[in-house]
């Protein structure tokens, strides 16, 4: 039998941690002194000691070592655990790399490009929404008033209640820019159930993974935010998915004055 500091040396943990593991059951002594409190263990003990040790530098926490401790009877057991880890760490580690990307090219650009200062770019997930939709072919974009004034004339008999929160946005649908016109989508989220009208249509929309930016003031900046949009997408090695829209969390129906408009600009992405 080992007493506890010959058993630490041994299997190269400290005794306050073979402290822990006794008072979680995790590593219990072989026997314990009445008398005097000490713990003693068994050699064969320290077979076990070193699988644990193994399982922590693997990166499994206490309670699943115990789990699989208790359930691991088969070299095939074990393995079960160890591909779920696997997995899990190859996604962290994909994760940390995109992170590490996002702090390399933020700190390369710092202070080459003006418009990347004042319009800085976000990834984000829009969450799944039920929305009012109308979408139309309008004469050009100055004229997205018309299909806004256009979606309220036709919900105003069904009480319709907005979401909290409330995204209101335009979908620009045309694969280029286009003088004249132009096909836009127009949304706005909503709960609860509602009929379809003629224009109006309630729809579920995924998730959708965006690179954003937001800016404050008139619509004329729209360029140099698509620029710093663009050029995030391209360092941080992401393609576009879909179809860009703006989110107006300021629009001129709130506010009538330009400089205090607020809008998002979003471009749903995919990594490469």
């Amino acid at each position: 039998m080992l007493r506890i500091g010959d058993f630490s040396k041994l299997s190269r943990i400290s005794i306050r941690m073979l402290r822990h593991y006794d008072e979680i059951g995790l590593l219990v002594p072989e026997s314990v002194d009445c008398s005097s409190g000490y713990r003693y263990y068994s050699e064969g003990q320290l077979m076990l000691a070193n699988r644990i040790d193994a399982l922590k530098s693997m990166g499994f926490s206490l309670s699943m070592i115990a789990q699989i401790m208790m359930t691991c009877k088969e070299p095939g057991d074990l393995k079960q655990y160890l591909d779920l880890k696997q997995a899990e760490m190859m996604e962290q580690a994909e994760k940390i790399d995109r992170q590490l990307l996002l702090l390399e090219t933020t700190i390369r650009r710092l202070g080459e490009e003006e418009y990347f200062m004042e319009y800085s770019v976000t990834l984000k997930e829009m969450p799944q929404r039920t929305v009012a939709s109308l979408r139309k072919i309008i004469p050009a974009y100055d004229q997205e008033g018309l299909l806004w004034g256009l979606l309220t004339k036709e919900l105003e008999g069904q009480q319709v209640q907005l979401a909290n929160p409330c995204y209101s946005l335009a979908i620009f649908h045309d694969e280029g820019y286009k003088e004249n016109d132009v096909d836009v989508e127009i949304q706005i989220s909503v709960d609860g159930s509602y009929q379809d009208t003629e224009n109006v249509k309630f729809k579920t929309v995924p998730p959708v993974l965006v690179a954003s930016a937001v800016y404050k003031g008139g619509y004329e900046q729209i360029t140099p935010v698509n620029q710093a949009v663009a050029a995030w997408i391209r360092d941080n090695q992401y393609n576009l998915a879909e179809s860009m829209f703006s989110i107006y969390h300021v629009s001129p129906a709130i506010d009538p004055n330009p400089e205090n408009w607020v809008t998002e600009v979003c471009y749903p992405v995919i990594p490469k």
